[in-house]
């Protein structure tokens, strides 16, 4: 039985199985993040790892994509309020604030008790990977599409799990470039656990959820802490804070690219500010000739 969180406006919850399934629910905004969601998101989590009859959950996003990442029109076009804009923007410690508090909404992903499978389809982009990549699997479509084009002008991830994912060079190169990668490459280099084509994604999240759910929670809780230890003892944790001042160091950078992307939105819109931004990468996707060679042998 449910003891706190109900469906709310951004975030839906559901029970059955012994599996919790909390959905990001904007849909028309392409489940686009914000504090309100993301204190929602926390919220699910916490009651999910409350229930009994709870033992592993599901993080997926309505409609065709998983998550396009953060609300860069609220945060550019001047949505905040001015007293928002004061305390975020104005000082750098207040940027690093707001980001830590951003950040350990984010991190209940990683301290929670019970294991969380990410699905991905569709976009999983800036800190939609942020979400995925605190769950403790990720399973995603062929054809997802993984990436933070955002570190071209905007920032560095601030919850940063690239390097424990795919190792330092494999992080470099997704962050430096801020290019994307399809799921089923994501899979060959290990960003995430499996890719399977679209029509697929439902069953294999669900016998995974399924065969975990047959596990005490309590038994699974100890192979997740013990293993988040070891992530831990790598820094992990440690990380995560650097992320945070780095990424609002970077927001203090007055260089050519990132002045322009802040010029366009306030007199161009997002649209045009996306475009001038990524327009130099092409279609921003990652090219490995291995890719390439695997293809053809099979």
């Amino acid at each position: 039985m449910r003891k706190y969180f109900n469906d709310g406006k951004y975030v839906l919850f559901d029970v059955k199985d012994r599996i919790a399934r909390i959905t990001l629910n904007a849909p028309e905004k392409r489940n686009a993040l914000h504090d309100a969601m993301l204190t929602e998101l926390r919220d699910a989590l916490i009651e999910a790892d409350a229930l009994n009859d709870v033992n592993v959950v599901i993080l997926e996003g309505a409609g065709k994509d998983f998550c396009a990442g953060y609300d860069l029109v609220g945060a550019y076009a001047g949505d905040w309020n001015e007293e928002d804009y004061r305390l975020r923007s104005a000082a750098f410690d207040n940027d690093i604030w707001h980001l830590e508090w951003s950040q350990r909404l984010v991190m209940t992903l990683f301290d929670m008790h019970k294991p969380v499978i990410a699905r991905i389809q569709g976009n999983c982009l800036a800190g939609a990977t942020d979400l995925a990549l605190m769950c403790d699997f990720v399973i995603a479509t062929e054809t997802a599409k993984i990436g933070f084009p955002a570190t071209r002008a905007n920032g560095t991830p601030p919850n940063n799990m690239w390097l424990y994912h795919v190792g330092p060079q494999w992080a470099k190169r997704l962050v430096m470039t801020g290019d994307s990668i399809w799921g089923r490459d994501a899979a060959r280099i290990g960003l995430v656990l499996d890719a399977v084509p679209e029509d697929q994604l439902d069953a294999a999240v669900d016998e995974l959820a399924r065969r975990l759910s047959f596990v005490d929670g309590d038994m699974l809780a100890a192979h997740k802490r013990v293993i988040n230890m070891g992530l831990e003892l790598m820094g992990a944790r440690t990380l995560q804070r650097f992320a945070t001042e780095s990424d609002a160091r970077a927001h203090l950078v007055a260089g050519p690219r990132r002045t322009q992307f802040k010029q366009d939105m306030k007199e161009a819109g997002f649209k045009t500010a996306l475009k001038n931004r990524d327009e130099p990468f092409g279609d921003g996707m990652v090219r490995a000739h291995w890719f390439n060679a695997a293809e053809e042998k099979a």
